[in-house]
């Protein structure tokens, strides 16, 4: 499906744009959001193309994105304004 592909490069550039901002910006969680991010890629890609691997290396892969977020997320609340 069209939308699946616009998904992903919708996905590909918030990888993009959170490496910028982490980088240029200094916004160093936006690594966390680059993160989290590509795995959605890597995730999404596979099971779009329906690649066969292992469910330990999918279901880690989301939980790793999914502490990422998190991370990043409680950095952005704890960032003193």
């Amino acid at each position: 499906m069209i939308i699946q592909y616009i998904s992903i490069a919708l996905e590909v550039i918030i990888v993009i744009i959170s490496l910028l901002a982490a980088a240029i910006k200094k916004r160093y969680y936006c690594y966390g959001f680059a993160l989290t991010f590509a795995i959605y890629v890597f995730y999404d890609t596979i099971k779009f193309r329906q690649i066969i691997i292992s469910d330990v290396i999918l279901y880690s892969s989301f939980f790793i994105a999914t502490l990422s977020a998190l991370w990043a997320v409680w950095m952005i609340y704890k960032e003193k304004r």
